[in-house]
């Protein structure tokens, strides 16, 4: 019996100096990475963890330690950049080496290791080089895709009409063409299965339908790619990569867009005066005969300024998807091991006040040059930026611009009665709820369009 209680001992005694062990190997190795605050012991820093903790902290800890900062993770390091010059420098000076995704286990073990967005290494570059492709081929940036978008920007006029200027007034069931699905409520999304469930649904009628000679869209490319690949024991196109892709493109291609679009209509509402010159350049150019098109987009300089400027404020994924250096890499006088967690803080980005003239104000000047001609700065890095940079960046800038143009070609957009008016500082502030719960009234405009 005496033996127990000295095994007992011996047994702690081995655990701590195993733990030691590793704090010290873990010292030793990290021992190179930027300054930041002290973790706990097995916590971390869990005070900073997470992106509404980065929106609150991480400028103070960036005025504490400088543009790069490490925070923890429990035992594991977080190099956040900040800024400009330093974001910049990561994605697009040393892209290679920043574009590595941390290992998420359960993100891993929800999507077999085919998360479009999290993977990394030859998978990911097989599957994004494939998307873009077939995107592409399907008309992402051509006119065919236009068309569809234009169509879209019907119905959406159309479904305001109807509403006959009642509050409130909220974007929801748009852009089924990208895969001729409807728009997917948030509480599928909050359930995996269900929603894996209903994508799996659509890949069977197009395998059942399925025209080899002639794909009609994005699911139909893919399943072809997988037919030719059936032989490839190696290869990275399946059922499963298939099904993880098309979740992907679905949050990423509906509810970011409807989100910018619900927040652009708010930011008219609160800024008349803005909305009245968009007004008058769709009407100078369209002659109040015809919607706008996207050849229009190079004669409306202000109104595409007003779309960028609307989604720097926005900043709708202030934190871009966690990265991780592919090998051990010397930046900017720490070196990083490999596989370190990388955050591009890319509020920080858009603003920075040595990037922009008022990056606390609403100024659609932000973006136009001496002569009122749009200008596109490098620190718009909304849809990131580098080698992860959003695959469907140029559809996205297509949406926006024909369907806001529309909206405000046909409607004024105005607050409810008695309703006060918010500056840029309360509207980035209440984001989340000025973009999901705001109430905003349509009146029609009295201009004559030919359809």
């Amino acid at each position: 019996m005496s033996f127990l209680p000295l095994l007992s001992v011996a047994v702690s005694f081995l655990l701590t100096l195993l733990f030691l062990l590793s704090f010290w190997r873990k010292q030793k190795k990290y021992q190179f990475l930027p300054p930041g605050p002290a973790p706990l012991p097995l916590l971390g820093t869990p005070k900073y963890i997470g992106d509404h903790a980065a929106c609150k902290y991480f400028p103070e800890l960036r005025r504490m330690y400088g543009p790069m900062f490490t925070i923890w993770k429990l035992t594991d390091p977080v190099v956040v950049l900040c800024g400009y010059e330093v974001v910049k420098d990561a994605l697009l000076n040393h892209g290679e080496e920043f574009c590595g995704r941390p290992f998420s286990p359960i993100i891993d073990l929800y999507s077999k290791g085919y998360s479009f967005p999290s993977i990394d290494g030859e998978r990911w570059r097989q599957l994004r080089r494939f998307t873009i492709t077939s995107l592409r081929n399907f008309g992402m940036g051509k006119t065919s895709m236009e068309k569809r978008v234009l169509a879209e920007s019907e119905n959406l006029v159309r479904a305001v009409t109807l509403m006959e200027g009642e509050c409130p007034l909220l974007l929801g069931n748009t852009f089924p063409f990208l895969l001729n699905v409807p728009f997917l409520k948030e509480k599928i999304f909050k359930e995996s299965s269900q929603l894996q469930e209903f994508v799996k649904k659509y890949i069977e009628q197009h395998r059942e339908n399925l025209n080899p000679t002639s794909p009609s869209d994005f699911i139909d490319f893919f399943l072809i790619k997988i037919k030719e690949e059936e032989t490839n024991s190696g290869s990275n196109f399946s059922e499963t990569s298939l099904l993880m892709t098309l979740i992907a493109l679905l949050a990423a291609g509906t509810e970011t867009t409807t989100s910018t679009l619900n927040f652009s209509l708010s930011v008219m509402s609160n800024y008349p005066e803005v909305q009245v010159k968009v007004q008058q350049e769709i009407d100078e150019v369209t002659e109040s005969q015809r919607p706008p098109g996207i050849m229009d987009r190079a004669q409306m300089p202000y109104t595409n300024a007003v779309i960028h400027e609307i989604q720097r404020v926005l900043d709708l994924a202030p934190v871009a998807h966690y990265h991780a250096v592919t090998k051990e890499t010397q930046f900017r006088g720490y070196t990083l091991p490999k596989g370190t967690t990388v955050i591009p803080f890319i509020s920080s980005v858009l603003s920075d006040p040595t990037q922009w003239e008022t990056p606390e104000e609403f100024n659609p000047g932000h973006f136009l040059d001496d002569r009122g001609q749009f200008r596109l700065k490098p620190a718009f890095m909304a849809f990131s930026a580098g080698k992860r940079v959003c695959a469907g960046e140029n559809l996205a800038r297509m949406e926006l611009f024909l369907l806001l143009s529309a909206l405000l070609q046909k409607f004024t957009f105005t607050l409810p009665p008695e309703t006060e008016r918010q500056d840029c500082k309360m509207l980035k502030q209440n984001k989340f709820k000025t973009v999901f719960f705001s109430q905003i009234c349509a009146k029609p405009r009295l201009v004559s369009l030919i359809a």
